[in-house]
C-alpha cells in the first residue's frame, strides 16, 4: 500500500460517469485526520466537484479499526508548549483549512458518501457529519469526546449537535458519551446502518449504476442502493432513545451549574444506570472551561448559519489554544498518558465571564480567515 496518507481512485460506472474514492490511509494512528490529509483532500475534493464527469464519492478508510479517531494534535501540541499566549500561525493554519474542508463536504454539491466503520470521533465526526449520505456499521463507535482534552466539540460541533433530539447534543458533548449506529441515526449524525461484509457489494452496486451527474437524482439512487444492502440488518438497542426523557431531565434549563449538579449527582449514585452514570463521570473529570465554552456556543449558535458557526469556532479553538487546558489535556491523554489533567481553572463555578470572552474573541485584525464561507 502507498505510504500516502490519503489514497485516491476513481471507479468507472456503467454509464460512463465516474466516482471518486479518498481514503485516509493511516490505520496505525486510528486514521486521526492531520495537515497533511486535509491538504491532500480539500483540493482534491474541489477537483471532483467541478468535474462533470464525476458523479459521486466515496470517502473512507483503510483498517478495520476506525474510520477516523479524531484529529491529529501531537505536532499542534509542540505548537501550544512553543506558542503559549502568542500567535500560533501553524494552529491557524490547522483549523481554517480542516474547517474549510469540513464546510465543503457540508455543500459539496454531488452524492458524497461517508463509510464511518470503526471508531469516528472528533474531526471523524467532523468529516461524516455534512456527507449527503453517512454510513455507520454495527462496529461503528460515534463520540464528541474534546472535554477530555481541554477542548469543546469543533468541526461544526457547536451546530450539528444543537440539531440533535432535543438535548441529547448538549448531554454528548458535555460528556464524551460514546454511541453506537442505532444513536447515530436516531440523532441525524448517520443515515443508514450497513454490515461491514456488505461494503464490497455496495462499491459493485455504484460501479453498475448508471449515473445520470444530476444531484439530486443521484443522491436518489445512492440512498437506494445503501438501503438494499442494509437491508435486513438489525440495528442495535439506542442508549439515547431509551434514556431520552432523563437526558433531557439532566439538561433542563439555561444554568451550567444546574446541570453539573444534576451530573456530578448522577455520578455518585448508587445503582443508577451504568451508561449514563460513565458520562456522567466523564463530565466530573474533563476540563471545566470545556464545559462552560460548550454551553456558550451552545447558547449562541442556535439563529446562525453554518459559515457563521464555523467562523466563530475559529475564534473558539485559537482561544483554547492561547489558554492552557488544551496543551494540558493533550500531555494527559495522548503525551504522558497519566490521564490526570491539571485544570486551570479547577473548577467551573470558577470560569468567569471575561475568561470566556477571551476565548471567543477575534485574534488578528482583518478579514476573517473563513470569509469566503459563505
Amino acid at each position: 500500500m502507498s505510504d500516502s496518507v490519503v489514497l485516491f481512485e476513481e471507479i468507472q460506472t456503467a454509464g460512463g460517469h465516474r466516482f471518486g474514492v479518498a481514503t485516509l490511509n493511516a490505520p496505525a494512528a486510528l486514521n486521526a485526520l492531520s495537515v497533511d490529509m486535509v491538504r491532500l483532500l480539500l483540493p482534491k475534493f474541489r477537483t471532483w466537484a467541478d468535474d462533470p464527469q464525476i458523479a459521486g464519492v466515496v470517502l473512507q478508510a483503510a483498517g478495520e479499526k476506525a474510520f477516523c479517531a479524531g484529529g491529529d494534535l501531537r505536532q499542534l501540541y509542540q505548537t501550544l508548549l512553543e506558542c503559549g499566549p502568542k500567535r500560533n500561525t501553524y494552529a491557524e493554519d490547522f483549523f481554517r483549512e480542516e474547517y474549510e474542508l469540513d464546510y465543503l463536504i457540508h455543500t459539496f454539491p454531488k452524492p458524497l458518501m461517508c463509510w464511518g466503520h470503526g471508531i469516528v470521533m472528533g474531526g471523524g465526526v467532523g468529516l461524516m457529519a455534512g456527507c449527503s449520505h453517512r454510513v455507520v456499521t454495527p462496529a461503528s463507535r460515534v463520540a464528541m469526546p474534546e472535554i477530555n482534552i481541554g477542548l469543546y466539540p469543533d468541526v461544526g460541533g457547536s451546530w450539528f449537535l444543537r440539531r440533535m433530539p432535543g438535548r441529547t447534543g448538549l448531554f454528548l458533548a458535555l460528556t464524551a458519551a460514546q454511541i453506537n449506529a442505532a444513536d447515530a441515526i436516531f440523532t441525524g449524525l448517520a443515515d443508514q446502518m450497513v454490515p461491514q461484509e456488505n461494503k464490497g457489494q455496495v462499491m459493485e452496486m455504484i460501479a453498475a449504476t448508471r449515473w445520470l451527474g444530476e444531484a439530486k437524482a443521484d443522491r436518489a439512487e445512492l440512498s437506494r442502493i445503501l438501503a438494499r444492502a442494509g437491508q435486513g440488518a438489525q440495528l442495535p438497542p439506542s442508549k439515547l432513545r431509551e434514556h431520552y426523557d432523563e437526558i433531557d431531565a439532566l439538561m433542563a434549563g439555561e444554568d451550567l451549574l444546574d446541570i453539573a449538579a444534576r451530573l456530578n449527582a448522577l455520578a455518585a449514585k448508587e445503582g443508577a444506570d451504568a451508561w449514563l452514570q460513565n458520562a456522567a463521570r466523564a463530565f466530573a473529570k474533563g476540563a471545566p472551561s470545556s464545559a462552560a465554552l460548550t454551553f456558550e456556543l451552545w447558547q449562541l449558535v442556535p439563529r446562525m448559519s453554518l459559515a457563521e458557526v464555523f467562523r466563530l469556532e475559529y475564534w473558539a479553538s485559537l482561544g483554547f489554544c492561547a489558554h492552557k487546558d488544551f496543551a494540558e489535556g493533550i500531555r494527559a491523554v495522548l503525551i504522558d498518558k497519566d490521564r490526570n489533567p491539571k485544570w486551570q481553572p479547577a473548577r467551573l463555578q470558577d470560569v468567569t465571564r471575561e475568561f470566556i470572552e477571551d476565548h471567543l474573541r477575534a485574534r488578528e485584525p482583518g478579514p476573517h480567515p473563513l470569509a469566503a464561507l459563505t
